[in-house]
């Protein structure tokens, strides 16, 4: 079995730019059937990152007097007023044991997956790491099995 990130994360990387609307950023993810976005500006550099959890509770909620439009979606406010702008980012060379830490760590469901030269090349969900489990389970039964 391969520990590496690089062999479980996520290639097809859906991102989002800063400008774009929150309605669009949740339709995006909706799509998708993904819960995070990492955020790349026009060189398509990784500069935040938002998810499903920005946009069902942001924090801007606790300080707004009227609570009426919360919870209602509208392009008004763009990505860049909910996004995460400290990024925990893990590199392809970097092993799934240090993955699950980051993710149980910084209690987090995914991660931006850099190369050396700091690009976006993929993303890792906690889904993933689950799929690379169960990948070992599958190979250790196989092992114990041909014993």
């Amino acid at each position: 079995m391969i520990n590496k990130v690089t062999h479980h994360m996520t290639r097809k990387v859906i991102s989002i730019s800063p400008d774009t609307g929150i309605r669009e950023a949740f339709f995006k993810m909706k799509e998708h059937h993904i819960r995070h976005l990492p955020v790349v500006d026009d060189s398509n550099k990784l500069i935040g990152i938002i998810s499903d959890r920005e946009l069902r509770r942001p924090d801007w909620v606790d300080e707004s007097l009227d609570i009426a439009h919360v919870y209602y979606l509208d392009d008004e406010m763009s990505v860049s007023d909910v996004m995460i702008q400290e990024v925990h980012v893990i590199h392809t060379y970097g092993t799934l044991r240090k993955a699950v830490k980051l993710l149980l760590e910084n209690n987090i469901g995914a991660t931006p997956v850099l190369d050396k030269t700091g690009a976006l090349v993929g993303m890792l969900s906690a889904v993933d790491l689950l799929r690379a489990l169960d990948d070992m389970i599958d190979e250790e039964r196989t092992k114990k099995a041909g014993s």
